[in-house]
């Protein structure tokens, strides 16, 4: 909280200015920060979008993380990415330039960038620049990535450099000076940077500091990473320091960096796209980096963006115009909050916060942020037991109080974006188990699968990556789907196998341990259509021990349904045991398995991911590998309108052991956002635990999906 009440003095007494008045003097202290940035590939997501900061950690969305530029009035493509900001020399006067691009026309589909100036940060004027029509022989002209803006004060003019690729040649960073009015380039595009493996580099980014130019930028071809090269001259001479900089092993791009206000310290942050997040390290010298993720918090997903330092002035501009008193309460960063979750009503006042099992409502202090020219009351704890709790918000575009409630749930049961759940209960360790599909990623892109664990299905510890496709599989990078688990107890203890998806074919990684290490056993398990299948994908294993026999099954299909006993190795299939049972017309993937009084219960998703309709039907058959039967009411879970709880499907149950009590674990679109996300909720799922009953007959009985979820569980 240090930083609250010193960035509030910093700024009372400056909402007037937010009225719309020009930019302040150059001498005037920054002490905010403004990040713009995109949010993703589809239409909707690239377009430019705004969010503050009183301290360069903290991040909230403006305009409700709404493009505050419309793409289609200032591109070519009707899209923009990559977004970069710069102060002018003025002080004043501010310079953006943007990939102009639409990313579903293909990845060589863009042929420039847009230029874009203000001078209150509210208002641009733009000018579109398509480099084939622009220049003369860029007939093999591919590509214009990741433009940028520099002052250079030898030549009196700003520089705007960029990535362009022509053929089959290499991405290379190329630079020219903007025009007087910032609506040109003058002259042709000449090379910045000759790279010495002449590998691609895109994403430039340039730091000025003590008389040097330093030039982030990403590599590809030869190796993928941020590197660095340093020249005494902006327009030439770099030389490459040859190192990656980012602090992760992970796919990194969207170099941005930005200077503190009050310190000589730096932040260096980097899009980590296939883990869908952004990473921030702090750095003195350029050279060393420090993570510093766990001191950063955004209430939004940004993809390549770049961060300006900012006045409490120009800051105050910025909410009086398009922060809403909603949008100041949503910034809460108290960590028992469900941020994922939260439901805002701008128009009605109202804003509703999900807390975290455990968390104690009677004197609860959600930690608001606080922005330039902008104060929140109440302040401190309050007492949400007794209803909602009425906050006066001044300063911001609207003046309206705001209706705030809070109620604890156990649904979603993991925080963030994961799918397709697999639970086990370990005899090993007396604990359970949830291994999901990591998403949050467009098209179903993830790398990597995690393991949570828990001593009652309730409270969930995230163990960290267990199997990651980019280290520890050698016959697949992409597309880490659904995957399942088994323990075997053997003479020399237990052993676990875990079933996963990836490039559409199936895999098996063993481990002592449920949160392994796993290792991969270097090829897949299937990666061919059963005999008789007509079409589908090799996915959504389902594995299953049959307390009856002692034998183990896998199942598993898109479009059909296939099942096959295990040898005792747990990595390979019985010959000759294989078979197509498709229980009927309803079927699309996700099948699972249950054995109860004397009854296999086989159970499968209907429609497709994406569709809000996703849901769970099931059958019953008398062996495991028998026909199934398949009655007329037979759902087990599907959407709640009412309570806007839609897509919920791909399960798995488990069984408290030694007790008929089982519970249904799947997934569902993200709550309240998901439905409005269109086909891009089926990658934004959460996985969610309610209860499971039988009737007397041994139907199942529906189960209607909650917020609550359920109550802790003790196994004895």
């Amino acid at each position: 909280m240090k930083y609250y009440f010193g960035f509030l003095l910093l700024v009372l007494g400056l909402i007037q200015s937010a009225a719309g008045k020009p930019g302040p003097p150059a001498k005037e202290k920054t002490s905010a920060y403004l990040f713009v940035y995109f949010t993703g590939n589809d239409l909707k997501e690239e377009a430019i979008r705004f969010a503050l900061s009183p301290d360069g950690y903290h991040y909230t969305a403006l305009n409700g993380n709404r493009p505050v530029i419309s793409s289609a009035a200032i591109s070519e493509t009707g899209g923009v990415r990559d977004p970069h900001i710069l102060r002018g020399a003025d002080g004043k006067t501010f310079y953006m330039v943007a990939t102009d691009m639409v990313s579903a026309k293909g990845w060589d589909s863009n042929r420039g960038m847009v230029l874009m100036k203000s001078t209150d940060l509210l208002n641009w004027k733009s000018s579109a620049i398509n480099f084939q029509k622009r220049y003369p022989g860029q007939d093999d002209l591919k590509r214009v990535w990741a433009p940028q803006t520099i002052y250079d004060a030898q030549a009196g003019k700003y520089l705007v450099y960029f990535s362009l690729k022509h053929g089959t040649d290499p991405d290379k960073i190329y630079y020219a000076y903007a025009n007087k009015d910032f609506t040109d380039l003058e002259g042709e595009p000449k090379q910045l940077f000759i790279s010495p493996t002449n590998g691609s580099c895109i994403d430039g980014d340039i730091v000025a500091k003590d008389g040097k130019f330093y030039l982030f930028f990403k590599t590809e071809g030869k190796g993928n990473g941020i590197k660095i090269a340093v020249s005494d001259k902006l327009t030439g001479g770099y030389v490459l320091r040859d190192q990656y900089v980012q602090q992760t092993t992970d796919p990194v791009e969207g170099a941005g960096t930005f200077k503190l206000n009050n310190s000589n310290d730096y932040i260096l942050m980097y899009d980590v796209y296939t883990k869908g997040r952004y990473q921030f390290t702090r750095t003195s010298d350029l050279q060393n980096f420090k993570v510093v993720d766990s001191e950063v918090s955004m209430n939004f997903h940004p993809r390549h963006g770049t961060v300006l330092p900012i006045t409490a002035q120009e800051g105050a501009r910025l909410a009086a115009r398009w922060l809403a008193p909603v949008d100041v309460l949503r910034s809460a960063r108290n960590p028992a909050i469900r941020s994922q979750n939260t439901v805002a009503d701008s128009a009605g006042g109202k804003l509703a916060f999900l807390a975290k099992p455990g968390t104690s409502l009677k004197a609860f202090d959600p930690t608001f942020s606080t922005f330039a020219g902008v104060a929140v009351q109440p302040t401190g704890p309050q007492d949400f037991t007794k209803g909602p709790v009425r906050y006066n918000v001044s300063g911001t575009s609207q003046k309206q109080p705001v209706s705030v409630s809070m109620a604890e749930t156990h649904n979603p049961a993991l925080t963030g974006y994961y799918a397709d759940p697999a639970i086990l209960y370990a005899e090993k360790t007396g604990k359970f188990y949830l291994y999901p599909t990591s998403d949050g990623f467009t098209g179903w892109s993830g790398t990597y699968f995690k393991a949570f664990s828990s001593p009652d299905l309730v409270n969930w510890k995230d163990e960290g990556v267990i199997l990651d496709l980019g280290k520890d599989v050698s016959w697949a990078k992409k597309n880490a789907w659904a995957p399942c688990i088994i323990e075997q107890k053997t003479a020399n203890g237990y052993k676990y196998a875990y079933y996963f998806c990836a490039e559409g074919k199936i895999g098996v990684a063993l481990s002592d341990s449920p949160t392994g290490p796993f290792v991969d056993t270097g090829k897949p398990l299937i990666d061919t259509r059963p005999e008789g299948a007509k079409g589908g994908q090799q996915i959504d294993p389902a594995v299953f021990h049959d307390p009856k026999t002692g034998k183990n099954y896998l199942y598993w299909g898109n479009s059909y349904m296939a099942g096959a006993e295990l040898n005792d190795d747990l990595i390979s299939l019985k010959p000759g045991t294989t078979q197509l049972m498709t229980p009927d017309g309803t079927f699309r993937e996700g099948s699972h398995v249950l054995y109860r009084n004397g009854t296999y219960y086989f159970m499968w998703s209907e429609n497709d991911t994406r569709d809000p309709d996703y849901r769970v039907r099931y059958g019953t058959a008398a062996t495991p590998l028998g026909k199934i039967t398949v009655s007329a009411n037979n759902l087990v879970v599907s959407k709640d309108a009412a309570a806007g709880l839609y897509g919920t499907g791909h399960n798995s149950t488990i069984q408290v052991p030694g007790r008929d009590e089982w519970y249904l674990v799947y997934h569902r679109f993200t709550y309240p956002e998901g439905l409005g996300m269109g086909r891009a909720a089926g990658y934004h799922r959460e996985v969610c635990i309610d209860k499971l009953e039988f009737n007397a007959d041994g139907s199942i009985k529906p189960v209607t999906p909650t917020h609550a979820g359920i109550q802790p569980v003790r196994v004895k």
